[in-house]
């Protein structure tokens, strides 16, 4: 008999690899979509007609009850969330409603309606922020340096304490950062792929950065989301960190990206300071040994893969459009 999955986020880019998996696998896939006027599905539209998608939104309780009697889940992932961190900074109290009260409105409604699903708790790197280990693990302690990563915080916080007191089988998944083509355009990963492609096909002659310095630990949205579901296949729920034990600088990434379409990019770069956080997060770099040797997970696509396959996508979408 077929499993039921409720996915919050699902037309966003984890949401979208999450269902393919998740479809490939014999699921019945339910989706949590908000009701705009002009409905963002683009992610989703190959496989539209495979899901069910429900209206609701996180910061409405109602709406997120009746979706759980609607799907019936054995598996809950709530991935739904203000997810930019730039954002935050000019959305705080926005960010902390949706990223942080959100997940605990999802774990009411899981409570009370669906007791004895497994649910995924989408954590982040950001709530490591001004990191006081490297690498981060699982014990490392938070330091949060944005609205973002302290709500992100207080959701991982909410999952450890309905875990605990209710017994409920839930599970943190702190993921590092995770791209693809279908990254959000605001992401600095996108914004420089499409900017490169961009720059190639002659409709704009520069990028405008911040701090070129920053270091993350970059991997495949595709990849991440694997991790995410043998998370609750787990008899055991638990909080793992997911990485490629790998860090890279922005400038890196811009050279590779740069690279890859036959540019050189310190002819188009420039560093814009409006672009620079009020509290930067430096280094983050994940160690993902417990998530490997639990849940029998490791990344496959490499740091240079990843930004070539972006930039390609970008460069495609372009060329079509012209």
């Amino acid at each position: 008999m077929s499993k039921n999955a409720l996915i919050t986020g699902i037309s966003g880019q984890d949401g979208s690899y999450l269902a393919e998996l998740l479809l490939d696998k014999g699921y019945n896939v339910y989706g949590i979509l908000r009701r705009l006027s002009s409905p963002n599905t683009s992610r989703i539209d190959h496989i539209i007609n495979s899901i069910e998608l429900i209206q609701g939104d996180i910061t409405d309780q109602s709406s997120l009850n009746e979706a759980m009697r609607v799907s019936d889940p054995d598996e809950v992932y709530n991935l739904a969330a203000q997810s930019f961190v730039g954002t935050s900074w000019n959305q705080p109290v926005h960010t902390a409603d949706v990223t942080g009260i959100g997940v605990v409105r999802v774990l009411e409604a899981v409570k009370h309606l669906a007791p004895s699903a497994h649910m995924y708790q989408a954590s982040s790197s950001e709530m490591f922020g001004k990191v006081q280990e490297t690498p981060q693990t699982e014990n490392t302690k938070f330091y949060p340096r944005s609205p973002y990563g302290f709500s992100k915080v207080f959701g991982y916080w909410a999952c450890v304490n309905y875990r605990e007191s209710y017994d409920m089988h839930i599970s943190n998944g702190i993921l590092f950062n995770h791209e693809s083509p279908r990254r959000g355009i605001e992401f600095v990963t996108r914004k420089i792929t499409d900017g490169v492609a961009r720059i190639k096909y002659g409709l704009s002659n520069e990028l405008r950065l911040g701090n070129l310095d920053a270091r993350r630990d970059w991997g495949f949205a595709g990849d991440y989301v694997d991790a995410m579901w043998r998370m609750v296949q787990q008899e055991k729920p638990d909080d793992y960190v997911i990485a490629t034990g790998e860090t890279h600088s922005v400038q890196e990434l811009v050279e590779f990206a740069f690279s890859r379409a036959g540019l050189d990019w310190e002819k188009y770069v420039v560093v814009d300071p409006k672009f620079v956080r009020p509290a930067e997060v430096q280094l983050l770099l994940g160690d993902a040994t417990k998530a490997k040797n639990v849940l029998g997970w490791e990344p496959k696509v490499k740091f240079k893969e990843l930004v070539e396959m972006m930039v390609d996508a970008d460069l495609e979408k372009l060329k079509k459009s012209k």
